[in-house]
């Protein structure tokens, strides 16, 4: 397969087209982001964790029956994934209370929340990804509700596998980001990446912040949070 022209780069990838017109080359930097694009750093070897991280997990959701964008790791930085288009939906899962959602409701962070929370944001950094519901969604018709029901089903179940596979790795899933996207046949596939940039990953045993908070909130050791992902996921 023959990369051609970038076509693209946003925060944390880089993204080029092939001689394949249904396949994409995503090239995952270093640079790292926060506070929508306010806050800016490089984090080393992020490029290459992130990578690798989104493709070992999407493999494994793939088996789950969750369809996704992954086609073939091609170097430690470079995928080839499905061209999609991706729906400009934020979809946030929450299992207990930290970041913005601790703050919106004035909830000590870390309280275990009795339900999983599931939020929708419209992807639009200019206007800081504001929150909507679904009323919102169908009037922009950036979905049809019998697509929200089914990114919905997605995200519930890629939350209740991904707890179940991170606690035997002694790692809490806190919450995290999915974006979605529709493929060439209008199937919608779980698109962008699941890293520590995307998720919160705390020790289940010392909440230690295994994750961009680390480089949100100045609390150092960002490159050591991300190589013990790396370590507990893959070994590497």
């Amino acid at each position: 397969m023959q990369k051609l022209q970038q076509l693209y780069e946003g925060k944390a990838k880089k993204v080029y087209a092939t001689d394949d017109p249904d396949r994409y080359i995503v090239d995952y930097k270093d640079d790292a982001t926060a506070f929508n694009g306010l806050k800016k750093g490089t984090i080393l070897g992020k490029g290459a964790i992130n990578n690798q991280v989104t493709n070992h997990l999407m493999k494994l959701l793939e088996i789950e029956g969750i369809p996704t964008h992954f086609i073939q790791q091609l170097s430690e930085t470079e995928t080839v994934v499905k061209k999609v288009t991706i729906i400009p939906l934020e979809v946030i899962v929450r299992n207990i209370a930290a970041g913005s959602l601790a703050k919106r409701l004035g909830l000590e962070e870390g309280t275990k929340l009795r339900k999983t929370v599931l939020e929708f944001c419209y992807k639009d950094d200019a206007l800081g990804d504001p929150m909507v519901n679904e009323y919102h969604i169908a009037a922009m018709g950036w979905a049809t509700p019998n697509e929200l029901d089914l990114i919905a089903d997605y995200a519930l179940k890629i939350n209740q596998y991904l707890k179940d596979y991170l606690k035997d790795l002694n790692i809490e899933l806190i919450d995290f980001k999915l974006e979605f996207g529709k493929d060439s046949d209008g199937v919608i596939v779980l698109a962008d990446e699941i890293s520590p940039d995307t998720c919160r990953f705390w020790d289940s045993v010392t909440k230690e912040k295994l994750d961009k908070d680390r480089f949100r909130r100045d609390l150092g050791n960002v490159e050591d949070a991300y190589q013990e992902i790396m370590k507990r996921l893959l070994g590497k």
